[in-house]
């Protein structure tokens, strides 16, 4: 078990210039505001990272200007999942080099109900062709957006061939008893919850924490239930983490956390997506703050600017 990558980690969102290019060193700021608000590590170019939007070339300029930052790489598990098994590994391997502490790859989700046997080719074939010790595999489990579910039988096969390797799994199924099953089928198999969520529920029955969009507004928060998750303080600190996502959760994703981040910051820029997302609405960026503006831990995060 890595005790680096333990706790709360954003799935960062990617700022973009007008020109709808990745700002790399906007980037690489949020990355470091992100952990000093209280995150114990970020997520780069996933799924909130719109990073299934960008290209190959623009993804290896964002892992080379997170690598160059002086930003702990062991606080650091990049985004490499891609339909293509040769650009997958191209992420992989810069991210490695780049010391990550690991790599979270999606299954490849163009083909729909893959067998059980070519995903295991995919990821083998990843592992194989980086061929580096140092590779560490987090698996995610994303079935309403991939479609493509990762089986406890796929996690077991793959484990019993690359036991080193395979270091754990981010669930972001939504569905809690997932996550549960395979903390107990699993013993050190490093699973993360992709919400904030089950942040609580994940810790106590032995996982690793959250790797989570919505923390990239809520680290703070979130940093109070990591930080109290063995306490009787826990749960009510959980329950004002959990007030938040609610009303973010209303909201599409990445959008509403750009609009967000636009607000706290007070660069409008935040708002540029790629296609087909799209930025919210005037009337629906207002009333977002508004209703983030009515939870009482959030008034010192948004400032005199919501």
């Amino acid at each position: 078990m890595n005790e680096g990558s333990r706790g709360v980690f954003a799935a960062a969102v990617t700022p973009l210039t007008a020109a709808l290019e990745p700002d790399a060193a906007a980037f690489v700021a949020h990355c470091r505001w992100l952990l000093e608000q209280g995150c114990d590590g970020v997520v780069p170019i996933g799924t909130t990272g719109e990073g299934n939007s960008l290209s190959v070339r623009q993804r290896l300029t964002l892992i080379d200007a997170v690598g160059n930052s002086g930003i702990p790489m062991t606080r650091v598990i990049v985004g490499t999942g891609s339909c293509a098994l040769a650009d997958a590994v191209e992420l992989t391997r810069a991210s490695v080099a780049a010391g990550a502490a690991g790599v979270l790859v999606l299954p490849p989700f163009y083909y729909k109900e893959p067998s059980e046997e070519g995903l295991a080719r995919f990821y083998s074939e990843l592992i194989e062709r980086v061929g580096d010790e140092r590779l560490r595999v987090y698996l995610y489990h994303f079935p309403k957006l991939s479609t493509v579910p990762i089986t406890p039988a796929l996690i077991r096969r793959l484990l019993a061939a690359y036991p080193k390797t395979m270091a754990g799994l981010k669930d972001s199924s939504g569905e809690w008893p997932y996550s549960a099953g395979l903390l107990k089928e699993f013993p050190g198999f490093e699973v993360f919850s992709g919400s904030e969520g089950f942040l609580l529920a994940n810790l106590r029955a032995g996982g690793m924490g959250c790797i989570s969009a919505n923390v990239n507004v809520t680290a703070q928060l979130a940093h109070k239930v990591y930080a109290a998750w063995r306490t009787d303080r826990a749960e009510q600190l959980q329950k004002e983490l959990d007030e938040t996502r609610v009303v973010l959760d209303r909201y599409p994703l990445p959008a509403a956390v750009k609009h967000v981040l636009s607000v706290i910051s007070g660069n409008p820029a935040w708002n540029h997506l790629l296609p087909p997302n799209r930025p919210l609405l005037q009337a629906e960026g207002r009333a977002l703050i508004s209703a983030l503006s009515a939870v009482p831990q959030m008034k010192p995060i948004l400032g005199s600017k919501a």
